[in-house]
C-alpha cells in the first residue's frame, strides 16, 4: 500500500480515523474527508507524524458537489485514487411508529447516497488504477434490527449497489469490498438521532466491551491488501449473519430481546 492514494470520507473519528492511520503507516498517501475541519487537522497532523503526505477536506458527502469537488482535489492533488473508503455514516434510534421521516431521509442521504456520489466520481480513476472501492456497512446491512430502520434500510442498499457494481465490472479488475463491522466502540451511537432527529448524546451500550476501532481498521487493511469481496466482524456479528440466512424467525427473535434491553430502549 506504499504511495497507494486513499481516500477516506468520515475521517474525523471512529473507524474513518482509525482507518486513515493505518494506511499513513503503511505508507499510503491519504485524502481524509469529514464535516468538521477541527477535527480533520487533528486527524491529519497525526497522519504527517507517520511520515505520510495527507490532504485534507471539508465535505458534507449528503451533498452531491462536496462529493464530487472532493474527487475533483484528490486528482488534482495527487494525479491519481487507488482506494475509496467510504465510511462517513451516521446512525438512529427510534421505531418508525415514532419517527419522523426527515430523519430516515437523512440516514439515506448520508449512508447511501454519499457513498453512491463518491463511487460514481471517483470510479473513472478506480477504474485506471485497478483500484479499490470499500463501504463500510454493518451487521445491519444482513440482519434488520429494530428502532434502525432507517439505517438497515441504507445499509442493505449499500449492500445492493455494491454487489452490483463488482458484478457490472468483473472484466475490468475493480476490487470492491464490503466491510461489516460488528457493534464498534466509536462515536457512532452517541451521535445517533432520536425520533425527531436530535442527537441521543449518550451510548446505550458498554462500549469498553466492543470490539475497538483500532482493531477494525486493521481487517480493513488487511481486506484491501487481499482484495477481499466480504469481511464480517466479531463472533456475534457473524452468528447473525449466518443465523439470519437460515433460521430468520429465531435470529429476529434474539434482535428483538437484546435491543429491547437496552437502556431507554424504544421497542417496549
Amino acid at each position: 500500500m506504499r504511495d497507494k492514494v486513499v481516500i477516506v470520507t468520515g475521517a474525523s473519528s471512529g473507524i474513518g480515523k482509525a482507518t486513515a492511520l493505518q494506511f499513513a503507516k503503511a505508507g499510503s498517501k491519504l485524502v481524509i474527508a469529514a464535516r468538521s475541519q477541527e477535527k480533520l487537522e487533528d486527524t491529519a497532523e497525526e497522519i504527517k507524524k507517520l511520515g505520510s503526505e495527507v490532504l485534507v477536506v471539508k465535505v458534507d458527502v449528503s451533498k452531491e458537489e462536496d462529493c464530487k469537488e472532493l474527487i475533483a482535489k484528490s486528482v488534482h492533488h495527487y494525479g491519481q485514487i487507488d482506494i475509496l473508503i467510504n465510511n462517513a455514516g451516521i446512525s438512529m434510534r427510534a421505531t418508525l411508529e415514532d419517527l419522523d421521516l426527515s430523519v430516515l431521509k437523512q440516514l439515506m442521504d448520508v449512508n447511501f447516497w454519499g457513498m453512491v456520489y463518491c463511487t460514481k466520481y471517483a470510479l473513472p480513476h478506480l477504474l485506471k488504477s485497478k483500484g479499490s472501492v470499500v463501504g463500510v456497512s454493518s451487521i445491519a446491512g444482513y440482519v434488520g434490527l429494530p428502532a434502525r430502520t432507517g439505517y438497515s434500510a441504507s445499509k442493505f442498499a449499500m449492500h445492493g449497489f455494491l454487489e452490483a457494481l463488482r458484478t457490472e465490472n468483473l472484466g475490468k479488475d475493480l476490487h470492491v469490498l464490503i466491510a461489516c463491522p460488528g457493534f464498534t466502540e466509536s462515536n457512532i451511537r452517541k451521535s445517533a438521532l432520536n425520533a425527531e432527529g436530535t442527537s441521543q448524546s449518550e451510548s446505550p451500550r458498554k462500549e469498553e466491551k466492543m470490539m475497538t476501532a483500532e482493531e477494525v481498521a486493521k481487517e480493513i487493511y488487511n481486506a484491501c491488501v487481499k482484495r477481499k469481496q466480504t469481511i464480517v466482524l466479531t463472533t456475534e456479528g457473524k452468528a447473525a449473519v449466518f443465523l439470519s440466512k437460515f433460521f430468520p424467525k429465531t435470529i429476529q427473535k434474539m434482535v428483538y430481546n437484546k435491543m429491547k434491553k437496552e437502556p431507554d430502549s424504544p421497542i417496549q
